[in-house]
């Protein structure tokens, strides 16, 4: 598999909401689309990679169940792949509609990467204007793969490309029918890679002249980033994994940090959930691995 190295994540995170749709039950956030964006191929290729990875993931489990790849593919799926994603994605796709209802008119998705909540969401073609915003690399693997699949792009859908890391430009987005009203962002799986300057730039950027009462959902680690081994040395391997991608995560916050933060952009936090209330709210009562993630929160933002 030798995918634009920059769409290797955002096919990984599609491989990973397809597999839940599709093995999983009760579902946590069904992304019933995910699996048209990856070619036959690439799910195999994908599937075949994560099964040989077991002696990286879990050794003693490599020599139990060596003959049997369902089952590997089963745990790494998971305990290290999906719950993040998973969660995360509930968590923001719920805050969003609630969001449509008190007003909002436009959903702003940094670093979409192969969202398909437009495509999910026909209902709310005439209510609500979608913009994902990507590098321009990724923006053009996810053209190319919505015309393989035979899926239009939405009447309501923009996709815009941008290196938001450097600096958010909203000429890219104006130009394409973006207003200053009351609006929704989401920024997932984003700010573990930014530094803490970057990331408190780019939420100013972002907020630059929207009304009062424009928010964004976004995760974070927390302090224990760095030392928290977690279930399975499953947080160790997540840094070990972002450093081999060229990646590596650069920021962890307390919760009074993350604060100051936010009200730096002049954000106040509606809504905090923690390992705890993640485990509580999308993973109790299930059978299989599936759990919260030990150092991972989910905020909810609002602008004064």
């Amino acid at each position: 598999m030798k995918p634009n190295e920059s769409s290797i994540t955002s096919l990984i995170s599609a491989f990973g909401r397809a597999y839940h749709s599709q093995y999983d039950s009760p579902l946590i956030f069904d992304d019933h689309i995910a699996k048209a964006l990856i070619s036959p191929q690439e799910f195999e290729q994908i599937r075949e990679q994560m099964v040989q990875g077991i002696h990286f993931f879990n050794p003693e489990m490599a020599d139990m169940v060596k003959e049997d790849p369902d089952k590997i593919l089963r745990w790494i799926t998971h305990v290290q792949l999906s719950p993040i994603a998973l969660s995360r994605a509930a968590y923001c796709e719920q805050v969003v509609l609630h969001e449509v209802k008190l007003g909002a008119r436009q959903y702003v998705i940094l670093g979409a990467g192969m969202d398909t909540f437009a495509l999910r969401t026909p209902e709310l073609s005439d209510r609500l204007n979608i913009f994902e915003v990507d590098h321009p690399a990724t923006q053009q693997f996810k053209i190319d793969r919505l015309s393989s699949a035979n899926l239009s792009i939405p009447s309501n859908l923009q996709l815009i490309p941008m290196d938001f890391a450097h600096g958010f430009a909203y000429e890219h987005m104006t130009i394409r029918g973006f207003k200053h009203q009351k609006t929704i962002f989401s920024l997932l799986g984003v700010s573990y890679y930014l530094s803490k300057e970057v990331l408190v730039n780019l939420v100013r950027q972002a907020f630059v002249n929207l009304p009062s009462g424009s928010s964004m959902v976004l995760d974070y680690a927390d302090e224990r980033l760095f030392e928290e081994k977690g279930m399975f040395n499953r947080v160790e391997n997540m840094l070990k994994l972002a450093v081999s991608s060229g990646e590596p995560m650069q920021s962890s916050f307390a919760y009074h940090e993350i604060e100051h933060l936010m009200a730096e952009a002049g954000l106040l936090i509606y809504e905090h959930l923690t390992p705890d209330d993640i485990q509580e709210r999308y993973f109790n009562n299930r059978t299989d691995e599936l759990t919260a993630f030990e150092t991972i929160h989910f905020i909810h933002v609002v602008k004064k």
